[in-house]
C-alpha cells in the first residue's frame, strides 16, 4: 500500500499562513483598517475579546520564522498578502512601507532557499471598500485586479506561481450569510452576490497575472459529502450541499458555468448579479494549478426546516480534534479521486495548500502527528490512484490568530506565547522535518 514516502520527484512540502493571523502591526508603516481590524473591535465577534492587532507579530519577527522554515527542510512557503497594507482604502496610491515589508520577506525566503507561494486575498478586505458594499459590491472586483497588478508588478520578477483568493466559499459564508466572520454580515442566501464578485475578481486578477508571465491558482475549501442515508431526500439533499460548498467555486473556473442551484430557488444568473461575459472571462485564464484546503469530510440529511435544502448531521464513531472537527483522513483521498473523475481533463494539477489539525496541546504532540501522518498517507494514496498532486502545504508553521475563536485553537507545527512571542518548536515540528529528510533521502537512494 503507497505510503507518504512514496510520493513522487520534485514533490512540493511547505507550511501555510495568513497575513491577519501572524502580521499583527495593523496600525504600522500606513496601513489602513481591514474588515478583520473593525470586526474584532465589536462586543462579542471574537472569543474573549481577542483581535489580530499583535497575533504572532510576524511583521517585526519574520527573519526568525523564516529560520524556523529553512529549519524544517521546506521548498515552499504560503502566505498572504494584506490587501490594506499595499492600498490602504482598497484603491489608489500604493503605500511603499507596506509593499516594502513584502520585498523583505520575498528576499528572504528565497536567501533560505524557500519558495514563495503567496495568496493575494485572505479575507483582510480593506474596511473602505466594505463601506462601499464590499463583495456584494461588483465594484470590488475590478480594485481587486488593480491590487493583483500591483503586486505583481513588484514581486513577480521573483515569484512565479500566485494563488488569487482563499477559500471564497468560507469567506461568502461565514462572513456574508452567517455572521461568524468579518464583515458580520447575516443575508444568508443573498450573499450569494459575494461569491460571483470574488469569482470575477479571480477572473479578472488571473488575466493580470497571466498577462506578466505568471502562473495563476485559486485556493479553496473543498469536502466530501456523505448523504445520511440512501433515501431520496437524503441524496438531494447532498447533492444540494455539494453544489453549493464545492461546485459553486470550481465549476465556473474549470467549466465556465455555475452548477444547478435551483434547491436554493436561485437561477443561472445567481438572481441577477450574473452579466452577459462575466462566466467567459471567470474561466478564461486556464488554471495553472487548484488549491485544496482539506479538513474533514461533511455528512448531509435532508432539510429539518424550510431555510435550507439540507441539515448537517454528525459523522458517528471518528474521533474530533480540539475544534470539534472530525478526523477522516481517507476523506482527502476521496475529495482527490472524485475531483479527478468530476473533472477530468478540466483538472489542473492539484496543491493541498491547506490540511492540519487543532490539538489539545500536550509535550508529545502525537494526535497532531498522528493526524499529519495519516493524511499524508492518504494522499500518497490517491497520486497512486492516478491524481496529479505536486505538493502538500500544511496548516499551520505556528500557532496563531484562529479568527473568531481568537488563540483558542492551536494549529501551529511551532508553540507560540502570546504573552512573550517566544516561540517553540513542537513534536510536530520535528515529525515534520524528519519526514521531508527521509523522502528525499527515498527518492534519491
Amino acid at each position: 500500500m503507497p505510503n507518504r514516502l512514496d510520493l513522487p520527484a520534485g514533490f512540493r512540502w511547505g507550511v501555510s499562513t495568513a497575513a491577519y493571523q501572524i502580521e499583527g502591526a495593523v496600525t504600522e508603516d500606513g496601513r489602513g483598517p481591514s474588515v478583520w481590524d473593525v470586526f474584532a473591535a465589536r462586543p462579542g465577534t471574537v472569543r474573549d475579546g481577542h483581535t489580530g492587532a499583535v497575533a504572532c507579530d510576524h511583521y517585526h519577527r519574520y527573519p526568525e520564522d523564516i529560520a524556523l522554515m529553512k529549519g524544517l527542510g521546506l521548498d515552499g512557503y504560503r502566505f498572504s498578502i494584506a490587501w490594506p497594507r499595499v492600498q490602504p482604502t482598497g484603491a489608489g496610491p500604493v503605500n511603499p512601507p507596506g509593499l516594502a515589508f513584502y520585498d523583505r520577506l520575498v528576499d528572504a525566503l528565497l536567501e533560505a532557499g524557500i519558495t514563495p507561494l503567496p495568496t493575494l486575498f485572505h479575507w483582510d478586505l480593506p474596511q473602505a471598500l466594505e463601506d462601499a458594499g464590499g463583495w456584494l459590491n461588483r465594484d470590488t472586483a475590478y480594485r481587486f485586479a488593480e491590487y493583483a497588478a500591483v503586486v505583481a508588478d513588484r514581486l513577480g520578477d521573483r515569484i512565479p506561481a500566485w494563488i488569487t483568493l482563499n477559500e471564497p466559499f468560507v469567506h461568502m459564508v461565514y462572513g456574508y450569510a452567517l455572521g461568524i466572520h468579518a464583515p458580520g454580515r447575516t443575508l444568508m442566501m443573498d450573499a450569494l452576490p459575494a461569491a460571483h464578485h470574488q469569482l470575477l475578481a479571480h477572473g479578472l486578477a488571473a488575466a493580470a497575472l497571466r498577462e506578466r508571465g505568471l502562473e495563476v491558482m485559486i485556493a479553496n475549501n473543498l469536502t466530501p459529502v456523505w448523504p445520511a442515508s440512501s433515501s431520496d431526500a437524503d441524496l438531494a439533499a447532498a447533492e444540494a450541499y455539494d453544489a453549493l460548498h464545492n461546485r459553486l467555486f470550481t465549476d465556473p473556473v474549470l467549466l465556465g458555468r455555475y452548477p444547478d442551484l435551483a434547491a436554493y430557488g436561485v437561477g443561472p444568473d445567481l438572481g441577477g448579479c450574473v452579466h452577459d461575459g462575466d462566466l467567459k472571462l471567470i474561466a478564461a485564464t486556464p488554471l495553472d494549478g487548484l488549491g485544496v484546503n482539506y479538513y474533514n469530510p461533511t455528512r448531509i440529511a435532508a432539510p429539518t426546516d424550510p431555510g435550507l435544502p439540507f441539515t448537517f448531521v454528525d459523522i458517528p464513531d471518528v474521533p474530533h480534534t480540539a475544534f470539534g472537527w472530525p478526523v477522516v483522513p481517507d476523506g482527502l483521498r476521496e475529495l482527490l479521486t472524485g475531483l479527478r473523475d468530476h473533472y477530468g481533463a478540466a483538472l489542473p494539477p492539484i496543491t493541498i495548500t491547506e490540511n492540519g489539525c487543532s490539538t489539545t496541546e500536550t509535550s508529545e504532540d502525537q494526535p497532531r502527528i498522528d493526524y499529519l501522518s495519516a493524511h499524508l498517507d492518504a494522499l500518497a494514496e490517491a497520486v497512486a490512484q492516478g491524481v496529479d498532486v505536486r505538493g502538500y502545504f500544511t496548516w499551520s508553521l505556528m500557532d496563531n490568530f484562529e479568527w473568531a475563536e481568537g488563540y483558542h485553537q492551536r494549529f501551529g507545527l511551532v508553540h507560540v506565547d502570546f504573552e512573550t512571542q517566544k516561540r517553540t518548536p513542537k513534536a510536530s515540528y520535528a515529525w515534520y522535518r524528519d519526514l521531508i529528510a527521509a523522502h528525499r533521502a527515498y527518492l534519491s537512494r
